[in-house]
């Protein structure tokens, strides 16, 4: 199980990958990414890493990605190892912030042109709380930095109306809420908003935080 603390962590990994590995890293997704493929993962794709139970794929994409971005689910064998020694480098840091994390899934090259941004949004532990492996955190590494827009918006607040006051303690939840569900429906709880331009190479590991990015080209490569 997590501790509760984790369920509201933001942190920064300063200098994720160094300024070689970045530079490896853009060589690699742009030999990649030919006019061909980026139509593809862009305005051809049909599939999202994003789920909404219930829902169609068609429909997650048109609530997270409204005006569409470039997805590539699958990254190059090279840049996957480079993300994820990067990640092995990072543990101790990352560690400090979310104890709980064992292991990094597959990266997921994502890339906001104008007017495209990911819709505000929890990351929760789910969809299925007990799924394996158990998603407790979501990082992303800045590429490139953005002309204009590529911000990363940040929603938090402290009113008790957000939270449950009570945990189902049952052992075949997991010690879970139903559905994950620590946190309330509340839509008109007024919440502080944060913006920060992460640096390039630089890593952002949030759990519940809402990235709004609108950029002239704002590629980065999170991990779910």
């Amino acid at each position: 199980m997590i501790h509760i603390a984790e369920t509201i962590a933001v942190g920064s990994v300063e200098g994720f990958l160094n300024p070689k590995e970045r530079a490896r890293l853009a060589a690699v997704m742009n030999g990649f990414l030919t006019e061909e493929t980026r139509t593809r993962f862009g305005t051809q794709r049909t599939t999202s890493i994003h789920e909404i139970p219930g829902h169609s794929q068609e429909q997650a994409m048109g609530v997270y990605e409204p005006a569409g971005r470039v997805e590539v689910p699958k990254i190059p064998d090279e840049a996957e190892q480079l993300l994820q020694h990067a990640f092995d480098r990072a543990r101790p840091a990352l560690s400090r912030v979310m104890p709980s994390i064992t292991a990094c899934r597959p990266w997921t090259y994502v890339e906001y042109g104008p007017g495209q941004h990911i819709t505000s949004h929890l990351d929760g532990i789910a969809p299925d709380p007990l799924a394996w492996p158990r998603q407790i955190a979501g990082i992303s590494v800045v590429i490139h930095e953005a002309e204009a827009g590529g911000a990363f918006y940040v929603e938090s607040t402290s009113n008790d109306l957000l939270w449950h006051t009570r945990l189902d303690h049952d052992a075949q939840l997991h010690g879970y809420a139903g559905g994950s569900g620590w946190l309330t429906t509340e839509p008109t709880i007024p919440p502080t908003g944060t913006r920060a331009c992460p640096a390039p190479g630089g890593a952002r590991a949030p759990h519940r935080a809402p990235p709004c990015s609108t950029a002239p080209s704002s590629p980065t490569a999170p991990n779910r």
